[in-house]
């Protein structure tokens, strides 16, 4: 009967082909073992080594439109979130993929699309199971506790997904030599009851009633409860306000409480160790961020009872190519790398405070207001015409030099450029000119020394200098750092001043890019999870609860399909709704399926198993295992519970409190699940319209037949 109510399609889809192409070359990317890459510059032959999405989709070639609607997915998760891209990179393969195969088996676009569309909004509403609750971190902060690394352990995803004890493999065999952590103290998951949360609204809070009892959740796709199918041109797929979000209606399964007792996270180690996801070495720097931040606000606050917030953009990273990693590490304040030539002026200027001014924009002779440039078109021809360009930026110059001098400067520090033979001739008077500053960092020291910004240097005057700015060696001795780049790292602080900066080393040159992005990841997981002052239980956990609860939709559904296909078969005036529950269970599998090659994919890369056939084998053991245990978040829940003393041991400790917890951050995630879907729906109508020109009106399978999809 199920087969007599399909129509097989043998065309293929291109554009879903291509998505399925682009997704392939970042699989290796995925999970806390990355492989890395090196993309060679085939005009100037220098090699970067890189394990991230954005940069691999910057080497590739993305001039066709999927190509491009590829690039800008990716582009708008990572500008938003920094991380979760590697996730949606491979779910827009894997689930272009599972579109194809629906298409194979005749499945109508309006249904897949639809049908999907519900599988994956039912999916995040069920796994606010598997949140923990972030509490009073700050409140608890033991500064003498920090995520020190002296323990090495082996990476810790999902108990089902865990490393096995016997695999033989060592740390530096699986290059895992910089995954660390701290005692920790084991938290287990919040069981509070769901309402419907608007997972798609980018950086929304998922709402949860806390004054209600917990009742089992009872969901169902129906047809009178079906998304329409609405195509919705966004470029960078975060437009939410046409994409409602659709509640479980009654009438499937109970599933069940997870658990009674409610638990949470308030240890800092505890959350950055859950959050590196194996990166130990950036996590620890990203730690110790935060914890000057805190101390900062304390001192300024005069106690620590006010609330506290990270605050990502008082963070700056500075690079030294060339040094060994040791020289890694956070301080407060504002370093930067200048010219060796400056070595005698900051001698100088060390151990006193300095007067300092801010200036917004370049400081060069040519930078002035629009109005009094000189129109581009029209040029004077003269033979001293070289001897008045250099005699008008001498003159430029010493006017520059007498403003600073008599306001008593000795720090300038410039956001824009700024002239070389201005930089050279301050030096000879003890001036000390810093160009390409960040705008944060101006702002900071606005701030602190109580200085004005201004965007002219003729806009100077003794209100906008700043006191109180010290400059010093970054090390004790400036020979120690200077880089390949010929520079050397100094340091600027004043009292109070609101900046840490991250000092990334590393002797490969061609590693640097890759280590400033593994930091930038870490710090905005850390950020997100304070942000939101909740978590995911990460390593594979939500992705698993996902699998089990589609097969059990599409199960429940598919004893219904005969009889619907039935009535199809005698009122073809219902074809809609038939069809709906006809085609319901292969959809919602093939949705399941999508993640369940994500978590294949990520045992698979962490080398505990040779294929990815035996990774989905035993994923699949357990997701039988849940099924039959009635509900698959309380069997995720008993699984780590029974860590130490169950089948799945992580054979690196035998006491409980050392076996590192791991987290996933909530929002980022639920957004590169939708986006991922959100691309892959939108190649799949866009080219449905471009062919049929109907548009989203109903289209039949059979009317489908022979035509090929772009």
């Amino acid at each position: 009967m199920v087969m007599a109510c399909r129509v097989i399609n043998k065309r293929r889809h291109i554009g879903l082909q291509q998505l399925s192409s682009f997704a392939e070359t970042g699989r290796t990317f995925l999970g806390p073992v990355k492989s890395s890459k090196f993309i060679i510059d085939e005009e100037c032959h220098e090699s970067v080594l890189i394990s991230s999405t954005v940069r691999l989709l910057e080497s590739l070639d993305l001039t066709s439109a999927v190509g491009q609607l590829l690039s800008e997915a990716i582009q708008a998760q990572y500008t938003m979130y920094r991380t979760g891209t590697s996730t949606l990179l491979f779910l827009v393969g894997a689930w272009s993929s599972a579109v194809e195969e629906c298409l194979h088996l005749g499945v109508p676009i309006s249904i897949i699309v639809s049908v999907m569309s519900e599988g994956l909004n039912s999916c995040s509403e069920e796994v606010v199971s598997l949140q923990v609750p972030i509490h009073n971190i700050f409140g608890h902060l033991d500064n003498t506790k920090t995520f020190s690394g002296l323990e090495t352990f082996s990476v810790s995803l999902y108990p089902l997904l865990q490393v096995p004890s016997d695999t033989g493999l060592t740390q530096e065999e699986c290059d895992l030599k910089d995954v660390a952590s701290q005692s920790l103290t084991i938290y287990s998951l919040s069981g509070r009851p769901v309402k419907s949360p608007q997972f798609f609204k980018p950086q929304a809070e998922v709402e949860t009633d806390k004054n209600t009892s917990q009742t089992p959740k009872n969901s169902r796709l129906t047809d009178t409860h079906c998304r329409k199918s609405i195509l919705i041109h966004s470029r960078h797929f975060n437009s939410t306000d046409n994409n409602p979000w659709i509640s479980k209606p009654d009438g499937f399964l109970d599933h069940g409480t997870a658990t009674s007792k409610t638990y949470g996270c308030n240890d800092l180690v505890e959350l950055a160790v859950g959050l590196s996801h194996g990166d130990h070495s950036s996590m620890k720097l990203v730690e110790e961020a935060v914890r000057l931040q805190y101390q900062n606000a304390c001192m300024q606050q005069g106690n620590c009872t006010m609330p506290f917030m990270f605050d990502i953009s008082r963070i700056f990273t500075c690079c030294l190519p060339g040094l060994p990693e040791t020289f890694s590490c956070v301080c407060p304040g504002y370093i930067t790398v200048v010219a060796v030539s400056s070595t005698t002026l900051i001698k100088e200027l060390q151990n006193q405070p300095v007067r300092v001014v801010l200036i917004e924009g370049d400081l060069t002779e040519n930078y002035r207001h629009l109005g009094f440039n000189k129109s581009a078109n029209i040029k004077t021809v003269l033979d001293s015409m070289k001897l008045q360009e250099d005699s008008s930026k001498e003159l430029w110059t010493n006017y520059v030099l007498q403003v600073l001098t008599q306001l008593n400067v000795n720090l300038i520090l410039v956001q824009g450029n700024v002239s070389e033979q201005l930089i050279e001739k301050c030096i000879h008077n003890k001036l000390l000119i810093i160009g390409s500053v960040n705008g944060s960092v101006m702002q900071a020291f606005a701030e602190a020394a109580g200085a004005v910004q201004v965007t002219y240097i003729t806009q100077l005057n003794e209100d906008c200098v700043g006191n109180g700015v010290y400059v010093t060696f970054w090390r004790s001795s400036p020979l120690d750092i200077v880089g390949r780049n010929n520079g050397m790292a100094i340091l600027l602080k004043t009292e109070g001043i609101n900046w840490v900066t991250a000092v990334l080393s590393s002797p490969v040159t061609a590693q640097m890019q890759n280590k400033e992005d593994r930091f930038w990841t870490c710090a905005y997981r850390l950020y997100y999870a304070l942000k939101e002052e909740k978590v995911f239980l990460g390593g594979g956990a939500v992705e698993f609860l996902c699998v089990s609860h589609l097969q059990i939709l599409a199960e429940q559904s598919l004893r219904k399909e005969n009889h619907a296909c039935s009535e199809w078969l005698h009122n073809t005036s219902s074809w809609l709704g038939s069809s709906l529950a006809i085609y319901r269970p292969t959809v919602l599998k093939c949705l399941a399926n999508g993640w369940h090659k994500y978590l294949s994919t990520l045992i698979y890369n962490t080398a505990s198993y040779s294929s990815e056939f035996e990774a989905s084998t035993f994923i699949q053991h357990h997701l039988q295992n849940a099924s039959d245990s009635g509900s698959p978040s309380s069997y995720i829940l008993n699984e780590y519970s029974k860590l130490n003393n169950g089948i799945f041991k992580s054979g690196v400790s035998t006491k409980q409190e050392q076996i590192p917890r791991v987290y996933d951050i909530v929002t980022p995630k639920i957004e590169a699940w939708r986006r991922a879907l959100d691309l892959v729906l939108l190649v799949l109508q866009t080219d449905s319209e471009v062919i049929t020109g109907l548009g989203h009106t109903q289209i039949n399978s059979q009317e489908l037949e022979g035509f090929l999809f772009l």
